[in-house]
């Protein structure tokens, strides 16, 4: 049997959208985030809230069993034609994006009064060319995520161990929700019988990473030389957190006697990036009130995968750096790096009109340390909130306005 874990911020937005059938619904999000185990949680929804099993039309376009809709104009008759009539239709087509042309059919069923359409893609492809331009302004894309260190808790089948020792579970075995579910295997009362371990974590992991790598960059960006991506690949995962640029990079594969033009540097970046497998976070002058176009930092999707390539933990102030800025995309804001005078606050979080802005520090150990992390938020003169997230359980919970949190607390919140 299978068990899923529940996502309950996402099934509640896709609630919020239910039946609004001028809106397609578009999840996005890594491989194995969870985005088909979600659709499968809205049915469960939706049967037991009255739709009969004829209403509901889902189709993973990974399976093979529908192999002979991967033509659109298939796809389109086939789905038309099971269209129940007087009663709302819920479709619900999952990696769509592995269909040429897809936007066509989509497009035809959306002029349907009693067609509600929900799509899922792991790639940022879905959001690009012909599908934007036909469904201007009448789609909404909901961002999914691997579990956040709460959903990870709630799952956990050793809740009585230390947080701490949790965390470093939760970024070892990584928050996707499969490998969660066989860790969790391990306690015979939550899944049954199986006994996983850690090795097999590994080899998910690696699974996964080797599809994301072949299926979502190598075939879809043209590679022709793997061995460069997966060299570049190395080098952002070990660079989480830091400023980043294309020279840099080109600079690193030139020390090491490999010569690589700026394009394809940029076009394996793109892939990392329409993968979502990466994401940029651009740099925000504060004073100024606008938005760098230089020294971008790159965060990782899931730090599981860091830990699986890398064999190490490195630097554990940016990991948790990435980890908090994993969390405010989760939570509606949008991400920025802050340049304030000659100095750096971690996260400027805007949402709805509102900032707050956040710094991120593995451990307050001394005073100068905490005046140091002090020094950007300090400098900053408007009255918006400011917080200082760490591992330490520091003595201090507020100094001039600014918040001292612990970051377990933070993201279990």
């Amino acid at each position: 049997m299978q068990v899923f874990i529940e996502r309950p911020q996402y099934l509640k937005t896709l609630l919020s959208w239910q039946g609004k059938a001028d809106t397609i619904k578009i999840i996005t999000g890594v491989r194995r985030c969870g985005k088909s185990s979600m659709f499968k949680i809205f049915q469960k929804h939706l049967l037991s809230n009255g739709t009969a099993p004829s209403q509901i039309q889902a189709i993973n376009f990974e399976d093979a069993d529908f192999s002979d809709l991967l033509d659109w104009k298939k796809l389109h008759d086939y789905l038309k034609s099971r269209l129940v009539k007087g009663k709302m239709n819920y479709v619900l087509l999952d990696e769509v994006q592995n269909v040429p042309d897809f936007e066509r059919a989509v497009n035809s069923l959306r002029l349907r009064d009693n067609v509600d359409l929900y799509l899922t893609g792991s790639n940022s492809r879905i959001l690009s060319g012909e599908l934007a331009t036909l469904l201007s302004g009448r789609y909404v894309t909901i961002q999914m995520f691997t579990l956040s260190f709460k959903e990870y808790i709630s799952a956990y089948p050793f809740a009585n161990m230390a947080k701490n020792d949790i965390f470093h579970d939760y970024l070892h075995n990584s928050g996707f929700p499969y490998a969660v579910q066989m860790t969790a295997a391990k306690n015979p009362l939550f899944i049954g019988d199986a006994r996983w371990d850690t090795e097999q974590i590994r080899l998910f992991l690696k699974g996964l990473f080797d599809t994301i790598v072949l299926k979502d960059i190598v075939e879809r960006k043209n590679v022709k030389d793997v061995s460069r991506l997966q060299r570049i690949i190395k080098f952002m995962f070990d660079n989480i957190g830091s400023e980043t640029s294309v020279r840099n990079i080109k600079n690193m594969l030139e020390a090491e006697g490999l010569k690589i033009d700026v394009a394809t540097i940029e076009n394996y970046l793109d892939g990392l990036l329409d993968a979502f497998v990466m994401h940029r976070a651009s740099r925000y002058d504060i004073k100024g009130k606008q938005h760098l176009k230089t020294n971008a930092k790159y965060y990782l999707a899931d730090i599981g995968l860091r830990y699986f390539l890398l064999g190490r933990e490195g630097d554990v102030g940016h990991i948790l750096e990435n980890v908090v800025y994993l969390e405010l995309l989760r939570r509606g804001y949008e991400v920025s790096i802050g340049k304030i005078n000659d100095s750096e606050v971690d996260f400027v979080a805007a949402k709805n009109g509102s900032v707050e802005y956040y710094q991120v520090a593995q451990e307050l150990s001394d005073k100068a340390t905490f005046g140091r992390e002090l020094k950007a938020l300090d400098a900053i003169s408007d009255h918006n909130p400011k917080f200082l997230l760490t591992m330490d359980k520091f003595f201090k919970e507020e100094h001039k306005g600014i918040k001292v949190l612990n970051a377990l607390d933070w993201l279990e919140n």
